[in-house]
C-alpha cells in the first residue's frame, strides 16, 4: 500500500560499474495515544495502519518499523549527498565491467538481535526467502541467477542480466536482512511480533489497530551516544487533526499527513519545526480497464482540472505530474505529451459513443482532504458532461482488498500514491502497470505486451546503458499516456512536523514515511 503523502533535481545515478563502499514480544499495549514524549522516547503519530511485519512480503507502511529493525546491504542517500550510496552492511561492493557479476564485502562485528553474528549465509537466506516466496517487492530480486558463499563476509551475486545491484540493495522493501534462524520462519512468527534484524531497534510490542513499540538494541554495531532515543512508540493515529492536536501539546515529537493549510500556522511555533523535503512522491488515480470503455477512460483524462488542483492544493507546493515518473526520480521528462482539460473533447467522446447518465466510483483514503477535494473538484467538472463522480471513502486496506477481489465489480477510479521500492523507474511501472493475472497493485487492471517488453529491456540496460534506459522508459511513459491508463495527477511535497527540541532529522524520499530514529537526540 505504497501511499505515504510523500520533486525536484534529476537523481544523477552511475549504473554501469559497482562503486566501492567508500524478541519476544506482547501484543496489545502499543500506541495509547497521549502519551506525552519524554528524554528517553520517541512518539510518532503516524497515519497508516502497520499490519505486516514479515520483511519479506511486506510492502506497505510497515517501511517505517522494519527499517528501524533490518538492515540492507546498502542505504541510498538523500538528495545533495556527496555519493549516491552509503555502505550498510556491506562495507564495499564491486562489479564487472558489464554488470552481471557483483561481489559485497560485509562489515565484521555485527550481531542479529538473537546474538548471531552477520556473516554471508545469513544475506544468501534472507534473499533467497524473498525469492521464493515472491510476495511483496520480491520483483526488486529478479536479476539474481544465482548466489555463491565465498567466505564468511563475502557473497557473489551472478545476475541474468546487467543491473544496479547496489542500488536494488538499497531498497525499501525485499532487501532485508535478517538472521539464519528468521529466515526460516513463517509470516506468522513475525506477524506475533519477533523479528531477526541487526537494526538499532528490537520490536517490544505490536498491535495493528494502535501501534508499534520499539527498543533499543544495547549491542547494535553502530553504537549509541548520550542523547539517543531508546524507546519509540509508533502510534496509529489516523484523524488528522488528533495528530495535529498531539504534535502542538508536545504529545508526539513527529507527524505527517496534516491537511496542507495546517502547516504555515504550525511553521510559526517556536515548539516546532515544519520540515519540507523533495519528494519521490506523485498520487494518480488509476482507470478500471475492466469496466470503463475507452472513451469513458478518455473522458475521464480529458475532464481532470490538472491546473486548478495543481495551484490550490497542497498549499500550491504539489506540481502537475509528468506521466508516471516524479520529477525527482531519473528517467522523468517533461517533454511527454501530456493531455490538458478539455471538457467540451470530453463530452463530444461520450456522445459519439453514446454514452449517457454514467455513474463512476471514486476510491480514495477516508480522512485524506486532499483527495477528497479533488474529488469534490473534479466531480464539479464531469456532471456538466453528464457523469456523476460518486466519492467513495475508505480505509486503504478496505479499499485494496476490494480492488483484489474481482475488477469487473471494483472500483472505477482507484486514487494512489506511490514512492520508490528503490529508485527507479522501473519500480513505477512493474509494480503499477505490467500485466498481472492476478490484482497486485495494477489496480486499473491494465494489460499491454509491448509495454511490458519495453520496461523489461529499460530495466535490463539500467545496469550498463542509462541514457538507453531512459529513452525506453520514456517511451513507456508516453505509452501509458496515449493508452488512458491512469489520470496523473500531481507530484506531492513530502512535509513532516517535529518537535523544535529534536535533532538529527533529515527527510530522505528514498524511503518515504521513514524516519530513522537512531540518527536523532533530544536538546533539552
Amino acid at each position: 500500500m505504497k501511499r505515504f503523502r510523500l520533486i525536484a533535481v534529476l537523481v544523477a545515478l552511475t549504473f554501469a560499474a559497482a562503486a566501492c563502499g567508500s524478541s519476544d514480544t506482547a501484543d496489545g499495549d502499543a500506541g495509547e495515544t497521549g502519551g506525552a514524549a519524554t528524554d528517553g522516547s520517541f512518539v510518532y503519530a503516524f497515519p497508516f495502519a502497520i499490519t505486516d511485519l514479515d520483511p519479506a512480503s511486506a510492502f506497505s507502511s510497515e517501511n517505517v518499523v522494519l527499517q528501524n529493525v533490518y538492515e540492507s546491504l546498502t542505504t541510498f542517500n538523500p538528495p545533495g549527498s556527496a555519493e549516491l550510496l552509503s555502505p550498510s552492511l556491506a562495507e564495499s561492493w564491486t562489479s564487472n565491467d558489464d554488470a552481471t557479476e557483483w561481489t559485497f564485502t560485509l562489515r565484521e562485528g555485527v550481531t542479529f538481535h538473537d546474538g548471531t553474528p552477520l556473516n554471508a549465509e545469513a544475506v544468501r537466506a534472507s534473499l533467497q526467502r524473498t525469492i521464493d516466496l515472491d510476495l511483496g517487492a520480491a520483483f526488486i530480486l529478479l536479476p539474481i541467477e544465482s548466489m555463491d558463499v565465498v567466505d564468511d563476509l563475502t557473497i557473489t551475486f551472478t545476475l541474468g542480466y546487467p543491473a544496479p545491484l547496489d542500488i536494488v540493495m538499497s531498497s525499501n522493501y525485499g532487501a532485508s536482512i535478517m538472521s539464519i534462524d528468521g529466515s526460516t520462519q513463517d509470516a506468522a512468527w513475525f506477524n506475533e511480533g519477533n523479528d531477526a534484524g541487526t537494526g538499532p531497534y528490537t520490536i517490544s510490542a505490536f498491535s495493528p489497530n494502535e501501534g508499534t513499540k520499539l527498543s533499543r538494541y544495547d549491542d547494535y554495531w553502530g553504537g549509541w551516544a548520550d542523547g539517543q532515543f531508546s524507546e519509540i512508540d509508533i502510534q496509529l493515529v489516523e484523524d488528522p487533526v488528533l495528530a495535529e492536536q498531539m504534535i502542538r501539546a508536545g504529545d508526539a515529537d513527529a507527524t505527517n499527513n496534516l491537511p496542507f493549510d495546517s502547516y504555515a500556522a504550525l511553521a510559526e511555533e517556536e515548539s516546532l519545526s515544519v520540515v519540507k523535503g523533495e519528494s519521490m512522491q506523485n498520487l494518480f488515480g488509476l482507470l478500471n480497464h475492466e469496466r470503463l470503455s475507452p472513451e469513458v477512460r478518455e473522458a475521464l483524462v480529458l475532464s481532470f482540472p490538472y491546473d486548478e488542483v495543481a495551484e490550490n492544493l497542497y498549499g500550491g507546493e504539489a506540481t502537475r505530474a509528468q506521466g508516471i515518473i516524479p520529477q525527482a526520480v531519473w528517467g522523468s521528462s517533461t517533454d511527454l505529451d501530456l493531455p490538458e482539460t478539455d471538457l467540451d473533447a470530453a463530452a463530444k467522446l461520450l456522445a459519439d459513443a453514446g454514452t449517457t447518465d454514467l455513474s463512476v466510483t471514486y476510491s480514495f483514503d477516508a480522512g485524506t482532504t486532499e483527495q477528497q477535494q479533488i474529488g469534490e473538484v473534479w466531480k464539479a467538472n464531469l456532471a456538466t458532461i453528464g457523469i456523476d463522480l460518486v466519492l467513495e471513502p475508505l480505509t486503504f486496506d478496505a479499499r485494496w482488498e476490494l480492488a483484489q477481489a474481482d475488477p469487473a465489480n471494483a472500483q472505477d477510479i482507484f486514487t494512489l500514491f506511490w514512492f520508490p521500492t528503490f529508485v527507479t523507474p522501473y519500480d513505477f511501472m512493474f509494480s503499477l502497470f505490467r500485466s498481472e493475472e492476478a490484482p497486485f497493485f495494477n489496480l486499473g487492471y491494465y494489460s499491454n505486451p509491448a509495454f511490458d517488453d519495453l520496461i523489461d529491456e529499460a530495466d535490463a540496460l539500467s545496469g550498463t546503458d542509462r541514457e538507453a534506459a531512459i529513452e525506453l522508459f520514456q517511451q513507456a511513459g508516453q505509452t501509458l499516456i496515449d493508452d488512458n491508463s491512469a489520470v496523473f495527477m500531481l507530484d506531492v511535497p513530502n512535509v513532516n512536523v517535529v518537535q523544535s527540541n529534536v535533532e538529527g532529522y533529515t527527510p530522505n524520499p528514498a524511503y518515504a514515511g521513514v524516519i530513522r530514529f537512531h540518527e536523532l537526540s533530544r536538546n533539552e
